[in-house]
């Protein structure tokens, strides 16, 4: 009996939330006195997984599954949970990984608790603490099924080294043409820069900065930080940007260790979406901007002066430390 993690994917590579899930599943695979099975599709490079505890990878080299399906995926995953006789099951909280989470949890008739920011306090009976009221406060939650689904947040947990030997085996489901019901018709993906989801540092504009000509502001920072882009939900209403980079409660949640927010005021629905970043910095010239009261570090001033400003200080820095 294994603790089996299913670990994301993109174009053969792991996706930066594989090696967090890999490490979380390594300390409950510790404290059950047991080993870490993982399931990748399409892993180029799945011996890594090693590097993070993980002792057998079992990967899914179909055609067919190449790219995400929720209820391939799912179906497949069940199965392995199967071989492995697997009594814990880990995923991220990627939307991928949460669209597939409830069809797993029915397939396999177990609970499921999303969000959980850290190891199981205990195991008998397991209890894990988890996120609640948008990131407000924590609740600590007992799975009691038999089987039990664990959704780790990203940058929670962090990723741990624990090196070991990782046995790569192919894995061949049992996936027919009905389940693959509803298909993706296009993937549009933003390539050459940091994406929102795997990013340690985001730096987000909203109407502070007064039109789409002036995202140079952002785009210099963020390049320099080696960060993701992203907006307020106004911003893509205008059309300044695209909706891909919305961010807040109604848009794609942000859980990085920075995240900088530039002519923002802090609309309740963009707090609860941003609140489980580790570090928030806001630069708004209004001193009664919401924003203030849920930030770490804040800079009243003209983004126009601040920003500049700090990008070519960074800069600096970097040259002198390089």
């Amino acid at each position: 009996m294994s603790v089996l993690v299913y670990t994301e994917t993109e174009k053969g590579k792991f996706k930066k939330n594989a090696f967090e899930v890999a490490s979380y599943a390594n300390a409950v695979a510790q404290q059950l006195g047991t080993t870490v099975t993982a399931i990748a599709f399409g892993a180029d490079n799945a011996e890594e997984l090693g590097t993070y505890g993980v002792s057998k990878v079992l990967n899914v080299a179909e055609a067919s599954l190449s790219d995400f399906n929720a209820r391939a995926f799912a179906l497949s995953i069940a199965q392995a949970v199967s071989s492995e006789e697997a009594k814990v099951v880990l995923l991220s909280s990627s939307t991928d990984s949460k669209f597939l989470a409830g069809i797993l949890a029915g397939k396999l008739s177990a609970g499921y608790a999303p969000n959980v920011v850290a190891a199981p306090e205990t195991t008998e009976p397991f209890i894990v603490k988890r996120t609640a009221f948008s990131n407000k406060g924590f609740a600590h939650t007992q799975i009691d099924t038999d089987i039990k689904i664990v959704g780790v947040s990203n940058n929670a947990f962090g990723v741990v080294e624990n090196p070991t030997s990782a046995d790569v085996a192919a894995f061949s489901p049992q996936i027919n043409e009905s389940d693959f019901s509803t298909k993706s018709v296009e993937v549009d993906k933003v390539v050459g820069k940091a994406t929102i989801a795997d990013a340690d540092i985001v730096v987000s504009g909203g109407r502070g900065l007064k039109g789409p000509e002036n995202w140079g502001l952002i785009e210099e920072l963020a390049e320099v930080l080696g960060a993701a882009t992203a907006c307020s939900k106004p911003v893509s209403d205008l059309g300044w940007r695209p909706h891909s980079e919305h961010v807040g409660q109604t848009g794609k949640p942000v859980a990085s260790n920075l995240y900088i927010a530039i002519g923002i005021s802090g609309a309740i629905q963009h707090l609860a979406g941003v609140s489980a970043s580790k570090v928030k910095v806001v630069i708004n010239t209004d001193p009664e901007a919401p924003f203030f009261k849920a930030a770490d570090y804040g800079i009243v001033g003209d983004a126009f002066e601040v920003v500049p400003e700090l990008t070519e200080k960074l800069k600096e820095f970097k040259a002198q430390n390089a």
